[in-house]
């Protein structure tokens, strides 16, 4: 992994994030959704059971059956669990993961380091979900984003890289002027380095649970956006 001072930030022109792990809690959203799925059945699981419960029907619920919007994606991973757990989930359960996307919390560091950023940066969005489910947490985040790419708008999810390609599209810049921001080494980390593009990975401690793990290396680890902003952004 190269040391942040190895890296010039002057080069970069566009950041494009991942939001979900990313910028947004999803590990306490999916964890809080499900558990209160499991509570009419009686069933108690850890967040990190749930996680891993998560994290493996996930990639299985997307490419089942080509490519399916995020919404039919999230019925299906509950689906999935159901069916691993021994559980029969009422149609009001099976789409409650889904339902609860647009309120899942934004992490209090997002913003503020965004809105830093972006203030010398264009920003853009590579995210696996769909165009209204995204504009629930937009709003929240309140960060006007230069380029959104959603699952939705290319028909593929992460890795994937019809999502990176279609923003180096948008964006219009060379990769040595992008640097993409993700906290899923499976989602982010790998497809940057196949597109050979830098990469920083936010390692949040206690997180990463709601994703496979790869042997995808960053250029750059952080613990939070917080400490990515202080170290682009030096005041």
């Amino acid at each position: 992994m190269l040391d942040f001072n190895t890296l010039d930030f002057k080069t970069y022109e566009w950041l494009s994030f991942d939001c979900y792990g990313t910028l947004v809690d999803w590990e306490t959203g999916i964890s809080t959704a499900v558990a209160d799925a499991l509570k009419p059945h009686g069933i108690s699981r850890s967040p990190a059971e749930i996680l891993a419960l998560f994290s493996n029907a996930e990639p299985r619920a997307q490419t089942a059956q080509g490519y399916r919007e995020y919404r039919p994606v999230l019925r299906e991973v509950m689906a999935l669990i159901g069916a691993e757990l021994g559980i029969g989930f009422t149609d009001s359960e099976l789409g409650s993961l889904a339902e609860s996307l647009p309120d899942w919390p934004v992490f209090p560091d997002a913003a503020d380091a965004l809105n830093t950023l972006k203030s010398r940066y264009r920003l853009a969005i590579i995210s696996n979900v769909d165009d209204d489910l995204f504009a629930g947490s937009a709003s929240v985040l309140g960060v006007a984003f230069d380029a959104v790419i959603t699952s939705q708008q290319v028909r593929a999810y992460k890795p994937d890289l019809r999502g990176f390609n279609t923003a180096l599209e948008r964006m219009g810049c060379s990769k040595e002027a992008w640097l993409h921001i993700g906290e899923s080494l499976y989602h982010d980390i790998g497809p940057a380095n196949r597109m050979g593009i830098a990469s920083v990975w936010v390692n949040r401690p206690d997180r990463g649970g709601g994703t496979r793990q790869t042997d995808a290396v960053p250029d750059l680890e952080v613990s939070d956006l917080a400490e990515l902003a202080r170290i682009m952004c030096p005041a």
